[in-house]
């Protein structure tokens, strides 16, 4: 079975993220980087599966040269090659383009990704990737099992979790608790050095969108203290300020 796991290069959920160049354009001095976390689950299971069953996993990632040490990482942990598309991913639909064009070239029985990245958040790579290449996808994927060309699977949907069954080839988004984290050991660090990382260059895709600024939230506001008999008062501040009823 051969596995293609897409992952992201995202700053560090502790970052603190400012702009620059009139608000657009992320600031990446001091940005510690890491695998998109929810990247990290497909990873793992991947790797359970190929224990399990054999096979071969590469690692796919769009992004320029600061991804590598996160591409060298997922080899760590056990894919066995990578792929860089050397471009900055702009878009959900420039990064899609550019995952159907690897998988296209390379026949793979399954492609797993985070059910989102945390950086743009946008959860929809996985669906316009499986409609590119005609093949199903599902999103957001629990659990994961594979029984020869089918798999089986659980997903979360609003109020509980849908079991299903689907044949490979298939686009999954993964999350929690579909396997724990793995980090990497001396061994599977020092065998990644020489694992082969293929840089390739961008399917030349037309702008889907234009940035205009980045902004960031709202710094939080004092806290107001409403004692235990003002309970009008509180559902009042609920309605008017924080707007939550």
């Amino acid at each position: 079975m051969k596995i293609l796991v897409c992952i992201t290069n995202v700053p560090d959920t502790t970052a603190k993220i400012s702009f620059t160049d009139n608000n657009t354009k992320l600031n990446k001095a001091g940005v510690q980087y890491i695998i998109g976390p929810y990247d990290d689950y497909a990873l793992a299971r991947a790797v359970e599966l190929k224990e399990q069953q054999g096979g071969s996993i590469t690692v796919l990632n769009v992004g320029e040269a600061e991804s590598d040490p996160q591409i060298r990482k997922a080899l760590a942990i056990g894919a066995d090659d990578a792929v860089r598309v050397n471009a900055e991913p702009t878009d959900s639909y420039f990064t899609a383009t550019q995952i159907a064009a690897i998988a296209k070239e390379g026949g793979y029985d399954l492609i797993l990704m985070g059910r989102e990245s945390i950086d743009f958040n946008s959860g929809v790579v996985h669906g316009l990737v499986g409609e590119m290449l005609g093949i199903p996808s599902f999103s957001p994927v629990m659990k994961l099992d594979i029984e020869g060309s089918t798999a089986k699977f659980a997903r979360e949907i609003e109020g509980g979790k849908e079991f299903l069954e689907a044949p490979l080839p298939l686009v999954l988004g993964c999350q929690e608790p579909i396997a724990e984290w793995k980090i990497p050991n001396m061994r599977g660090i020092m065998t990644a050095r020489t694992k082969p990382l293929k840089v390739v260059e961008p399917v030349v895709v037309g702008d889907m969108a234009t940035l205009d600024q980045y902004t960031l939230p709202a710094p939080k506001g004092a806290c107001k203290m409403i004692s235990a008999d003002q309970a009008e008062t509180l559902i009042s501040l609920l309605k008017t300020e924080a707007k939550v009823l």
